[in-house]
């Protein structure tokens, strides 16, 4: 398999093109190559030009979805060939997200899911209207080393300083970061619940998250 292959594929991620990434990672992979490093030198390097473009305003969020997309397409081949060689990356991590409890808004909190899984992150993504137990719960239970939080309204932001508290009941606080995020979120509110960061998109967030475990 080429070069000229794995350069298609990469072009197919940047372009939100998911057909064609699933096409293109299943010629790759029936050549031999090795799927460990075509996640690492080629779907994560373009999921990182993705990332780039959106933050120097030449992409917007439809075009993240449907990278996000074509990634999660490539990845869907790629992954049982990962675990058929019994391969793992080097996870700088583990992350719990949701959207909060009241809140059914899920664009934003499955673009940073996608990117963080493109980053090599270990991610368990909760979905959206997520109790304030439940991040806990499976905070505790996968041994999280952050909890992103993602809420869009005025009226569920609340929530996200439920699940801080709680996860501080809980005796988590100490080990767990959380970072939070969506549109009424801020630094200020961040700092005012206590939480040890704020992201206002998903390349942030992936950056924020990186540094919280010092992955940078």
């Amino acid at each position: 398999m080429s070069d000229q292959h794995l350069q298609i594929l990469s072009q197919s991620v940047i372009d939100g093109d998911p057909g064609q990434a699933r096409q293109v990672a299943a010629q790759v992979l029936a050549s031999g190559v090795d799927p460990l490093q075509v996640v690492e030198e080629t779907l994560s390097p373009a999921m990182d030009e993705v990332g780039l473009r959106y933050e120097e305003g030449d992409y917007f969020i439809p075009d993240l979805v449907m990278s996000g997309e074509a990634m999660k397409a490539a990845m869907t081949v790629i992954g049982p060939a990962l675990a058929a060689h019994q391969e793992v990356r080097s996870s700088p991590g583990t992350v719990v997200i949701g959207t909060v409890q009241g809140d059914i808004h899920e664009i934003g909190k499955s673009l940073v899911a996608t990117m963080l899984e493109a980053a090599g992150f270990q991610v368990h993504d909760l979905g959206v209207d997520v109790p304030v137990e439940t991040f806990v719960a499976k905070a505790q239970e996968v041994d999280a080393d952050v909890v992103g939080l993602s809420a869009l309204l005025t009226t569920t932001m609340r929530n996200q300083q439920e699940v801080i508290k709680a996860l501080a009941e809980a005796g988590l606080r100490e080990r767990v970061k959380v970072i939070v995020g969506g549109a009424p979120a801020s630094p200020e509110w961040a700092a005012r619940i206590g939480a040890d960061g704020y992201a206002e998109n998903a390349s942030e967030a992936v950056q924020a998250i990186r540094e919280l475990v010092g992955a940078d």
